[in-house]
């Protein structure tokens, strides 16, 4: 998995990131694989009974008792709201409709961010493609903490405030340590939100407009699917930097757990990650994965040999110039999808 240089912060490595490497020899092994390509639609039609749910609950919730409003949050809101921005990792890799359509994807996006409560669609598009051409990358990569985090939270206390305060760390992290200018699909996802929870409290008050942000706050915090924040990328294993969660969870997430296999072929639609590992299971048995993010979580916490610091970095391509673009890197995934349902 590549040579290691442990350090009392992060694992440094010096060898390329292995997904793409496993990614030519399992298609060179299972040509059958580029058939799992693709979009599927159907995940816009959990995106539209999430989003349709989320907006009933929070208008009925108009008259609640705080106690009753925090509760929802947490249990409904909090699950909903973290399979919608799930929905939103999905649509940054267009797999919804495909890399030819991809203001579906975008419009899509911005139905699916409205109970969030606050703008993330675009956003976020803008940095995860980063963190799947420069997995571990000391600066492109805006997934790993930095040394402000390592310091702040590395005790058990302090880890525990870090799964409180996930929300703001992932949202605010990419923006302040590798700022990007802001794109003008940014400001029309800022103004919908400002629309939608404007029209939220004009016309069902104050508890009904909070209930979003309360389930993103609250959903996104410690809650048993933030456990994939963790299980993703956070070394519990030396010599293994990304692990695959294989639990019952993943029927509402749109398979997000299987995690090895999305970053080694990100243009396979999350329905069909399963299928990936049973056309080629010797590649994923052997490694480490889990089946419950709960513990996931408890284990990041009470393991002092895991925190901020367990994650593989490699040294920074800044100043390098990218072997593509983000535009190139899209067209070259629209480029092999297209080639993949080419019939003979």
């Amino acid at each position: 998995m590549g040579q290691y240089i442990t350090t009392h912060e992060f694992y440094h490595s010096y060898t390329d990131e292995p997904h793409a490497t496993r990614r030519t020899e399992m298609l060179k092994k299972y040509p059958e694989i580029k058939q799992l390509m693709g979009h599927d639609w159907r995940m816009a039609i959990q995106v539209v009974i999430s989003v349709i749910i989320q907006i009933t609950v929070g208008i009925l919730l108009k008259d609640a008792s705080w106690s009753t409003l925090l509760f929802v949050a947490y249990v409904v809101g909090g699950t909903i709201n973290h399979t919608l921005s799930l929905a939103l990792h999905e649509l940054t890799h267009n797999l919804a409709f495909g890399h030819s359509r991809p203001i579906s994807n975008r419009l899509l996006g911005f139905f699916a961010n409205i109970p969030l409560g606050v703008p993330a669609s675009i956003t976020f598009k803008k940095y995860h493609l980063d963190h799947h051409r420069f997995q571990g990358d000391e600066v492109y990569d805006t997934d790993i903490p930095t040394r402000l985090e390592v310091f702040l939270f590395s005790s058990r206390i302090g880890k525990f405030f870090f799964l409180i305060i996930m929300p703001f760390i992932y949202s605010l992290r990419p923006v302040f340590v590798f700022p990007k200018p802001i794109h003008v699909l940014e400001l029309v996802n800022i103004t919908i939100m400002i629309v939608f929870n404007g029209i939220m409290y004009y016309y069902f008050g104050h508890k009904t407009a909070l209930y979003f942000v309360l389930g993103t706050i609250l959903g996104l915090s410690i809650h048993p699917i933030s456990g994939h924040f963790i299980a993703e990328h956070y070394v519990f294993k030396e010599g293994y930097e990304t692990y695959s969660y294989y639990g019952p969870l993943n029927a509402i997430t749109y398979n997000v757990g299987y995690h090895n296999e999305h970053h080694d072929f990100p243009y396979i639609a999350g329905r069909n990650l399963p299928k990936v590992r049973k056309i080629a299971p010797e590649y994923y048995d052997n490694l480490p994965s889990y089946t419950s993010w709960v513990k996931v979580l408890y284990d990041f916490v009470m393991n002092d040999n895991v925190g901020p610091w367990a994650r593989v970095v490699r040294p920074t391509k800044l100043g390098v110039e990218p072997v593509v673009s983000q535009q190139e890197y899209e067209q070259k995934l629209k480029t092999i999808v297209k080639e993949a349902h080419k019939r003979d």
